[in-house]
């Protein structure tokens, strides 16, 4: 449910959530993070919002999917399946994160970008525009995926690389620069 505690970012209203039942390791009357409005959250699997996290806008977390620390996910982003978002993470806009994915640290998903599968983008990473990264690649540091690149596979994109227009990264690759 919604309850009183409420902040304001970026003008709207955000409220506290707390657990009406238990589940996974959420427990009745646990209070969780922020959304805007009761479809933020979907209330079927055991997707939650954790901590200072917030969730506004028509962005939606379902299935199984944890958004945790001062993670922010908003726009008419999705975070869905048993994906976690984490730290001070960004998903934004029409973004997608889901399946077994994890986006942490200070990454930012933006765009019409889809992460899937056992992906993992963290440290300082940003994928957006219409990039789409799935299966067990990881990108990290400063790396930057952008336009409509695919990187799938175990690729692995790291340090200040950089990867964008119709590039396709697969397989065992790693790229560490440009």
């Amino acid at each position: 449910k919604l309850t009183e505690d409420t902040i304001n970012v970026d003008g709207r209203t955000l409220y506290r959530i707390e657990a009406l039942k238990d589940f996974d390791v959420v427990e009745k009357g646990d209070k969780g993070g922020f959304v805007e409005k009761e479809s933020n959250l979907s209330q079927s699997g055991d997707c939650w919002v954790y901590g200072n996290a917030k969730v506004s806008d028509n962005a939606m977390v379902c299935g199984n999917a944890k958004v945790y620390g001062n993670a922010r996910v908003y726009g008419n982003a999705l975070v869905c399946g048993n994906a976690m978002v984490s730290l001070n993470a960004l998903v934004i806009d029409k973004a997608r994160v889901h399946g077994n994915a994890v986006v942490y640290d200070n990454a930012e998903i933006s765009g019409d970008a889809k992460i899937f599968g056992n992906a993992q983008i963290r440290c300082d990473a940003v994928v957006c525009e219409d990039a789409k990264i799935y299966g067990h690649v990881i990108v990290c540091g400063n790396a930057g995926v952008y336009g409509n690149a695919r990187i799938y596979g175990n690729a692995e994109v790291s340090g200040n690389a950089y990867v964008f227009g119709n590039a396709e990264i697969r397989g065992d690759a790693e790229i560490a620069s440009n």
